[in-house]
C-alpha cells in the first residue's frame, strides 16, 4: 500500500471516530479527564474564569493541556486554531483578542464544524469563524495569522511534516506557534502501535521530542522549546486503563516562533485560499 493510500486510511478513521464522538454516539479518551466537562479542564490548567459562560458541548474535554496558557494572545491579532472540535479553545482565545482580533477554528469532521458553528451562534460571537479543512492543507492565505494554537491533534496527523511546514507558511514573520500535544517518550510496543483505539486515543500516532523539534527546524521555525509534562501520565494512564499507556507517551508544550519581523497584513487576508 503506498504512502497516500496509508495517510488517507489515517485520516479516514480520525475522521469517523471524531465525527461519531460530535454526535455523541462515541466517547474519546483522549483528553485530560477521559471525557468532557469541568473537572477534565481544570485537570489540563485551565480556571474557573475559562470555563465560565461557555456553551454546553463547546468543552468536549478532548484536549491534553492548556495551549492558552503559553499563547500570550494580544489584543487584535488574529489567531488559528488546528483541530478545533467543538470550539473550546477558540472561545476562550476570541475574549483575549477582542474584537478587533479574529479567531479561526480548522477541523475535519464535517460534524466537529457544524457542532462549533452552532455553539458560536449560541454565544453569539461575532470574532470566530470555523472551516473545514485539513490541518496538512489549511483553507488560508499565505503570512496572515499571528498565532496557531492546537490541543492534542497534531498526533492525529499521518503527515505531521506537511502539518508544520503549512502552520509556517500561513503564519505572518514573528509569528508563533502555541501547542498542546502528546508526545512518545518510549518506543510503543507493537500491539498498542496496531491499536485503533490507541490511534485515534492520541497514542499511536505521537512523535517522540526529537522528531518533533526536526521537524519544526525542517518546517524554518525558530526558538523551538518543548516542555513536557510528566504529571500528564496521571491522566493518560486513564486513556486506555490496564495498557500502560502512560508509560510511552506523555503531554507536552510546544512553542516555536516563524523568523522575521512581525507585520500587519491588509482587510483581505485568511480569505479561504491557498496559494495557486
Amino acid at each position: 500500500m503506498s504512502k497516500t493510500r496509508q495517510d488517507d486510511d489515517v485520516r479516514s478513521t480520525v475522521r469517523q471516530q471524531y465525527g461519531q464522538i460530535a454526535g455523541g454516539s462515541a466517547s474519546s479518551c483522549c483528553g485530560g479527564g477521559c471525557g468532557p466537562g469541568p473537572e477534565a479542564s481544570r485537570a489540563l490548567g485551565y480556571s474557573e474564569d475559562d470555563l465560565a459562560g461557555l456553551p454546553d458541548g463547546a468543552n468536549m474535554g478532548l484536549g491534553c493541556g492548556n495551549p492558552q496558557a503559553i499563547a500570550a494572545l494580544r489584543e487584535g491579532e488574529t489567531v488559528v486554531d488546528l483541530g478545533a472540535g467543538g470550539g473550546f479553545d477558540c472561545f476562550l482565545a476570541a475574549r483575549q483578542v477582542g474584537p478587533t482580533g479574529r479567531v479561526i477554528g480548522i477541523d475535519m469532521t464535517p460534524e466537529m464544524v457544524s457542532k462549533a458553528r452552532k455553539n458560536a451562534a449560541e454565544l453569539g460571537t461575532t470574532n470566530v469563524d470555523f472551516r473545514l479543512g485539513e490541518i496538512e492543507h489549511l483553507p488560508l492565505a499565505d503570512g496572515c495569522v499571528d498565532v496557531i494554537l492546537s490541543n492534542c491533534v497534531i498526533n492525529l496527523s499521518p503527515d505531521k511534516a506537511a502539518v508544520f511546514a503549512d502552520a509556517f507558511r500561513v503564519l505572518k514573520p514573528g509569528g508563533r506557534l502555541a501547542i498542546s500535544d502528546v508526545v512518545a517518550t518510549a518506543k510503543l510496543p507493537a500491539a498498542l502501535e496496531r491499536d485503533v483505539n490507541a490511534l485515534t486515543g492520541c497514542v499511536a500516532g505521537a512523535a517522540d521530542v526529537a522528531t518533533v523539534r526536526d521537524l519544526l527546524e525542517s518546517a524554518g521555525f525558530v526558538s523551538i522549546a518543548i516542555e513536557v509534562s510528566e504529571a500528564s501520565r496521571q491522566f493518560i494512564a486513564d486513556w486506555m486503563p490496564g495498557s500502560g499507556v502512560e508509560r510511552y507517551v506523555a503531554s507536552a508544550s510546544i512553542q516555536a516562533i516563524k523568523p522575521g519581523a512581525a507585520s500587519c497584513c491588509g482587510p483581505s487576508c485568511c480569505s479561504e485560499e491557498t496559494p495557486g
